[in-house]
C-alpha cells in the first residue's frame, strides 16, 4: 500500500514489539493512545491468563475490544431512540403550549370586549 503525501509515520509498541504506523498529520498522538490502549489490554490479559502466546493475548483483547464496542454501539442506538422520543415529547409539548396560548390570547380578546361593552353600556354611550 502506498503511503499518501502529507502522510506521517509514528512508532508504537504493542505487547513488547515495535510497529510502524502511518497516519495523518496532527494524528499521532491519538495514533499512540490507541496503540497504548491495546497494549494496556494485552498486558491485563496476560496478568489473567499468564503466558498464553502473543497471538492468542493479541485476538483475546481484539475480541474484548470489539465486544466493548459493539455494546457502546448499542448503547448509542438506545441513546437515540431516547432523543427521537424526547423530541418528539417536546414537540408536543410545544404544540400544546401554542394551542393554549392561542385560546388564551381568544378568552382575552372576548373578555375585552364584553368589558369595553358593559363599560359603554354603564357610560350610557349604547
Amino acid at each position: 500500500m502506498a503511503q499518501d503525501e502529507g502522510a506521517t509515520s509514528v512508532n508504537v509498541t504493542i505487547a513488547g514489539r515495535s510497529f510502524r504506523m502511518a497516519c495523518g498529520p496532527g494524528e499521532e498522538a491519538h495514533l499512540e493512545s490507541l496503540a497504548s490502549q491495546i497494549d494496556e489490554r494485552i498486558n491485563q490479559l496476560r496478568g489473567a491468563f499468564g503466558e498464553i502466546g502473543d497471538q492468542r493475548l493479541t485476538v483475546m483483547a481484539a475480541i474484548t475490544i470489539a465486544d466493548e464496542l459493539a455494546e457502546s454501539r448499542k448503547k448509542i442506538v438506545a441513546l437515540e431512540k431516547q432523543l427521537a422520543a424526547a423530541k418528539q415529547d417536546v414537540t408536543r409539548v410545544e404544540d400544546k403550549s401554542t394551542a393554549w396560548v392561542e385560546s388564551l390570547a381568544q378568552s382575552l380578546e372576548l373578555t375585552a370586549r364584553r368589558i369595553e361593552g358593559l363599560a359603554q353600556t354603564l357610560n350610557g354611550v349604547k
